[in-house]
């Protein structure tokens, strides 16, 4: 099984917004319809039921994350979620895997600045078993060098082949490295190599006994269960864990950002050239009302698939672009980030790709977005909403990440009716806001010059 960090700005874990991207239907008022609970020891449990097939989606959040280590352990959240699968006081390691795996189900781990998360997707029938060995986990993890130092090993294999050996991986941790001056989202997830090397047993089990609460963890579980049959299974496995003593997450922020910067990465292992302009944007958590659903909708307008403004202009009508689009989270606990990007079709410079993204850039700040776009961007997001249930890990993803990083369920719930609200008026202040050169990092992918 392969557990990696979960690499936000590719699109894991984005949002509703950019789980959804599927159009056509009437917009619904709710979304999940969620039932949710929490035991005497903290640990809240979210339950959306989906009769469709025999199957549940359990997903355990824990309210840490990469932006949570402290100074010169990077990569220690990603380290800790790896050693949570080496086994407890009564289970070997890998047992948990093997008892997934006889039992038809699947199962994967993810590590992201602000939240780690597991997650099981199996017959219903299972479920208790998933939550017996889970609540184990969370109390009960033993750690030694014998399991802890060949893991290590793993996770720098790891480094190296997802971020080492693309050039576009390492130009990304450099780019973020520049547009976070001083806040930790600027630190790779996955860690650098030299502090990597110097995490220990004990980094790792002091981390997990700080974090690891049932007090810090929310509980989604999505499928064929109702919340009645789901309440005595928590309390017997979940409830059982001792609450503990959680650290408040202290965070450095952001100072005032005086100039652009651009990182250029030149590797002869770049087939594809490609340009992007990232911004520090307002998330969910930071930044005026609103402004989060104005920068979804904005996003879909200049990014959403082949009828978005960049896709039109660069790729259609001026023939420049293989590709080119928009991204925006905003599930951010901290400040998120507004990108565009382009690449080049063969042949083309990639200059002037860069010069077609800047040019639209201008465009939307003399000239702002009609409401017409709005309406039409609204709509497609919206319809997307309707989709939410199709799968049943969406909900988990969703209410989990929103639930670990400061929204409610009613948030969740109020999506479609707040993007409802947007305004072109809101859009075009929170791009006017959002997009200022100082605030920005260019990043530039390119082969390695020949001669």
């Amino acid at each position: 099984m392969t557990r990696f960090p979960s690499l936000r700005r590719l699109g894991v874990l984005t949002g509703l917004a950019a789980l959804l991207l599927t159009f056509g239907r009437p917009v619904q008022a709710r979304v999940f319809e969620p039932e949710t609970f929490t035991l005497d020891n903290g640990l809240q449990v979210v339950v959306v039921t989906n009769r469709r097939a025999p199957i549940v989606n359990h997903m355990v959040w824990y309210k840490v994350g990469a932006a949570d280590e402290e100074p010169g352990k990077s990569g220690l959240a990603h380290f800790v979620e790896h050693l949570l699968f080496k086994g407890t006081e009564t289970a070997e390691p890998g047992e948990f895997s093997d008892v997934i795996a006889r039992n038809g189900g699947r199962e994967n781990a993810f590590t992201s600045y602000d939240y780690t998360g597991y997650f099981q997707t199996i017959a219903s029938d299972r479920l208790a078993l998933m939550m017996r060995y889970e609540a184990d986990r969370m109390a009960n993890l033993v750690l030694t060098d014998e399991v802890v130092l060949p893991e290590r090993d793993v996770i720098l294999e790891e480094r190296r082949s997802r971020v080492d050996n693309e050039p576009g991986a390492q130009l990304s941790e450099m780019a973020r490295a520049a547009l976070f001056m001083n806040h930790p989202y600027g630190i790779s997830i996955i860690g650098w190599e030299h502090e990597m090397r110097q995490l220990t047993t004990e980094d790792a089990l002091a981390f997990y006994r700080r974090w690891y609460a049932p007090n810090n963890a929310v509980v989604v579980i999505s499928g064929d269960v109702t919340l009645d049959e789901v309440r005595p299974l928590a309390e017997k496995y979940y409830g059982a864990v001792p609450r503990r003593a959680v650290p408040e997450r202290l965070r450095p922020q952001e100072p005032v950002q005086m100039a652009p910067r651009r990182v250029v990465l030149q590797s002869p292992r770049v087939r594809q050239p490609a340009i992007s302009i990232s911004y520090l944007a307002p998330s969910y958590n930071r930044g005026e009302p609103g402004e989060a659903y104005a920068l979804q909708v904005l996003s879909e307008i200049l990014g959403g698939g082949s009828v978005s403004r960049l896709y039109l202009s660069l790729v259609v009508e001026q023939g420049l672009a293989a590709a080119a689009g928009s991204g925006y989270g905003g599930d951010d606990l901290d400040l998120s980030t507004f990108t565009f990007y382009g690449s080049p079709r063969p042949g083309t410079d990639l200059d002037l790709v860069e010069a077609a993204l800047r040019a639209e850039i201008d465009k939307l700040l003399k000239d702002g977005v009609t409401e017409a776009e709005v309406a039409e961007a609204k709509e497609r997001l919206q319809s997307a909403a309707v989709f939410a249930r199709d799968n049943v890990s969406t909900p988990s993803r969703v209410l989990g990440a929103a639930l670990v990083t400061g929204q409610t369920i009613e948030d969740v719930e109020a999506w479609p009716a707040r993007i409802g609200a947007v305004t072109a008026e809101q859009v075009n202040a929170v791009a006017r806001a959002v997009f200022d050169a100082r605030r920005s990092v260019t990043s530039v992918l390119e082969p390695e010059p020949t001669s």
